[in-house]
């Protein structure tokens, strides 16, 4: 299937490594110009330097911090002088949530990351978009939106959820689709890191844990970070245009559990 994504302008936040990254690398792949952005410059110019060559396409390093106003106008004014417009943003910058005990101004910042920062990246893409009459954004959001026992999770997940179908209904009108993806427990560089928390966090071993997550999910395996970056390639495509304000999950399927 074409995608329709040749010549299309993404911006994919927290695209250094993980979802972001391998969303990047979809995209490309489809034939748009992306931009990868992180805090760590180092390493987002590796991984544009690899998603170019891989591709053939354009790919650019546009470090910045979306929990600052002033860094996401700065990366988009770049994105747009680089590359000439933005036809979709991936929301992606986050950490792992591990359900590790935490504070109070923990809290405060992943709101201001995952919430604000991805907030702050659409109001700041969605006039260029409303401009042309044309844009997908696309945040990556948590099965913790629908699961108990990880308050940062669960909050956080909603709150993206919640922000996506307010933009979703006034950007919508105007030919901007507005999407939310919930992977559950995916497979990237960083799952030993989430894994060995995790574990701590729930006074378990790694291996049972690992065997217990892989037992909840209807496919018998973890989901890898390509196989969500496949559906957001889709949903950042033209052909998506069905699906606008939902929440869509990419998890492997919750075992048990009957949406409707």
């Amino acid at each position: 299937m074409d995608l329709e994504l040749t010549g299309r302008r993404a911006v994919v936040t927290g695209g250094s490594r993980g979802i972001g990254l391998a969303v990047g690398r979809a995209l490309a792949a489809e034939g748009a110009d992306v931009a990868l952005v992180a805090r760590g410059e180092e390493a987002l110019r590796r991984a544009a330097e690899d998603v170019a060559r891989e591709s053939g396409r354009r790919a650019i390093a546009a470090p910045a911090d979306t929990g600052d106003d002033a860094s996401v106008a700065a990366m988009v004014g770049e994105v747009v002088a680089q590359l000439g417009g933005v036809d979709i943003l991936v929301n992606a910058a986050a950490t792992p949530a591990t359900g590790a005990p935490f504070t109070d101004d923990d809290l405060d910042a992943e709101i201001n990351v995952k919430v604000r920062g991805y907030l702050r990246c659409a109001r700041a893409v969605a006039p260029l978009m409303v401009e042309r009459g044309w844009g997908r954004i696309v945040s990556i959001g948590g099965l913790a939106a629908r699961q108990t026992g990880n308050l940062v999770g669960t909050v956080r997940n909603v709150a993206v959820a919640a922000m996506t179908k307010n933009l979703a209904d006034e950007l919508g009108p105007r030919g901007v689709n507005v999407t939310v993806v919930h992977p559950g427990m995916t497979r990237t560089e960083r799952t030993p890191e989430a894994m060995a928390a995790m574990a701590q966090s729930r006074a378990t071993t790694v291996n049972e844990l690992e065997r217990a997550l892989e037992g909840a999910v209807s496919l018998g395996r973890l989901v890898t970070a390509e196989e969500v970056a496949a559906v957001v390639a889709f949903l950042a495509s033209p052909k998506s245009a069905a699906l606008n304000g939902d929440p869509v999950v990419a998890s492997g399927g919750a075992r048990g559990a009957i949406y409707y």
